[in-house]
This record gives structure tokens, sequence and C-alpha cells, in this order.
């Protein structure tokens, strides 16, 4: 395992993942700005509820956003990831906020037909295809925005333009000084993370080489439980390695009854707990302190990460730009690509034949 060699990473790297880990402050900041100019009618301004469909990278913005409101919200704002909308998603009441990166996702659209046949007023935030075309077709607002990226490397914009919809619709206050405070810290830990950074000096690249051979088991609760989530689905894609995430408290119901008995399958697991001192419920941060003893004990490696920043938004964040660079260091030391998935991409194939 070699991470200080750039020449090497360039090589495994060729469409540049790293730049776009490396831009997530600017992605946040410019997707703020451009949410304040989009429309949003007035039909569209007070709902009673919010759903966002969406899938895989398109969807997990919607996921943080829910988190991020959760506490101060007026009204629920729930994340629909398939074909098909729940039954109380009627009336103009709702907002459905349809997120596809490309466009062209087939549960998404699906699931914009329904919403459209239900009388809900819709959204549509995309960066073109066959949803921009729907949107403008059946004339509801098209925040539409232009990345050229895998879904999951535009985080910072679809999450960007949730945060700028849910400051409008007034779903938390001082966001504004929230995205502020996010878009300086993650520049100042760019420089740590950052693959310049040796890694004597990198925390990313070090706990990278802790995960060589290893199943990622991320531990994430309240609003880190949607951050936990980003991580497993960046070291499935990124490092083409397999992950899991649990929530606390759940977790200690559960899931802390395996760890018990002995790892006589050959799975070796990699405990990683997102913990906050400011925003963690008080029980929980005792939950992440003994389940992590727990898992010592049972000889699981563990280790933590504990975000910096004051706002609930700034924290997630430096948490998300953690487990970007984490997993892709640990994309580069099991030399794989960190942008192609191809398995992906062929399963997409095989549903296109079959209509």
């Amino acid at each position: 395992m070699n991470l200080e060699d750039r020449a090497h990473m360039q090589a495994l790297d060729p469409e540049n993942m790293l730049g776009h880990i490396d831009a997530l402050a600017d992605q946040i900041e410019r997707a703020w700005a451009h949410a304040q100019a989009l429309p949003l009618p007035e039909t569209h301004r007070a709902p009673r509820q919010i759903v966002l469909a969406g899938m895989g990278g398109s969807a997990i913005g919607g996921d943080l956003t829910a988190a991020l409101v959760a506490a101060t919200s007026p009204v629920p704002f729930q994340v629909v990831r398939g074909y098909d909308l729940p039954a109380w998603v009627q009336g103009p009441d709702t907002l459905v906020i349809a997120s596809s990166h490309s466009g062209n996702t087939e549960e998404t659209l699906a699931a914009a037909d329904q919403a459209l046949a239900r009388g809900v007023h819709l959204l549509a935030i995309t960066t073109g295809g066959a949803l921009a075309d729907h949107a403008r077709r059946h004339g509801y607002p098209l925040w539409q925005f232009d990345y050229a990226s895998q879904p999951r490397a535009a985080l910072g914009w679809s999450f960007g333009l949730l945060i700028g919809l849910a400051h409008r619709l007034g779903l938390a206050p001082a966001l504004e000084a929230d995205v502020a405070e996010s878009v300086t810290l993650l520049r100042d830990k760019r420089a740590i993370y950052g693959a310049d950074s040796p890694l004597s000096a990198n925390p990313a690249k070090r706990t990278a080489g802790q995960m060589l051979g290893r199943v990622p088991l991320i531990f994430g609760a309240g609003i880190f439980e949607p951050v936990a989530r980003r991580w497993k689905g960046q070291f499935n894609e990124n490092a083409k390695s397999w992950a899991e995430f649990e929530a606390l408290p759940e977790a200690d119901h559960n899931v802390v009854a395996a760890m018990g008995f002995p790892m006589d399958h050959g799975v070796q697991l990699a405990a990683l707990f997102i913990t906050s001192r400011q925003h963690d419920h008080p029980r929980v941060r005792l939950r992440h302190e003994l389940t992590f003893k727990l898992c010592l004990q049972n000889g699981i490696m563990a280790d933590t990460f504990q975000p910096e920043g004051q706002s609930r938004l700034a924290q997630m964040l430096h948490a998300i730009q953690f487990g970007d660079y984490l997993s892709y260091y640990t994309a580069i030391a099991y030399e794989v690509d960190p942008t192609a998935i191809p398995q992906i991409a062929e399963l997409k194939t095989l549903l296109a034949e079959h209509g």
C-alpha cells in the first residue's frame, strides 16, 4: 500500500474522483447560492409534508436534509427509495421532490408520474435527462444544475440545493450562517485530508490502512445516521468494499448480540463510530463508548471519528468529507479505480434488455 505516490494514484483514478472530493466545499457554496435564485412558486412554499424520491447518490442528500431539519421543521420530511410512493402522498398539501442526477433513474421517474397523477406539487432536482423533460412538459419547477460526475461525487450539489430549499421553506433557522461555517471548515480540513498531506499527518490515509482486509461497520446516531449510510455507500462504490452501517441506539438492541461469538466465518470487521459531544443525545454518547469497548473486548478493531464545527450542518459535512477521503484512499490501497462501477452499469444494461 502506497498512499504517497501521486503518479500511481492518478493512474488508478483517471476520472479524477479525488478532484470531486476536494471540491465538496466549492460544491456546497455554489449550490447554496444557486438555490436562492431558482424558481419556487407560492404554491410550493407551505407544504404540510415533504417527500424526496430518489435512489443512491441522488437520495442521500434527502436523508441528510431530513436529519438536519428534524429537530426544527414544522412538517415531516421523508425519503422514498423505489418505484411507488406511499398511499398518503396525495393532494396539493404535499411537496414531492424528484431527485435524479442523470435525470434518467427509472424508479424516480415512476414516482414522479405517480406524484403527478395524485395532484401533489412537484419539484425536480437534476442535471437534465428525462426528468428535466418531464418537469418542462408538465410545468413544475425545475432545479437544474450542471456538474459532470457520478451522482455520489455531486453530493455537494444535491445536498446543497436541498439545504437552500430548506432555508427558503423555513424548515431550520440560521442555515445561511451554518453554510458559511461549513464551507470554511471543509476548506481547512481539505489541506489535512488531501492527497498532498503525508501519511504521518493525514488521519484519512492512516485509517484507510486499517480497512484493508476488513469489512467496515459504521455506527451513527441522529444526524449522523445518514452520514454513516453515506460512508457505507462510499466504501461500496469507491473502494469496491463490502460495508455495513448501523444506527444507535437501535444497534444495541440487536447487533451487539452477535459480537460475543467467534468470528469463525472468516470476516474481519472494522467498527467505526461517528460520534459528537455536542449533537449526540447524552445516552447515545454513552452507548457509543460502551459499544466501542464491547467491540474491543470481542476482538473487533474499533475506531472513532468526532467531527469538528459548532453547527449540526458543519459537523455533518465534516464527517462526510472525512468518509469520502477515507473511502478514496481505501480504493487506492486496494488498487481499484474509485470512479468506475461496472457491476451497476451491467445491471442497468440487463434491466434495459427487459424493457
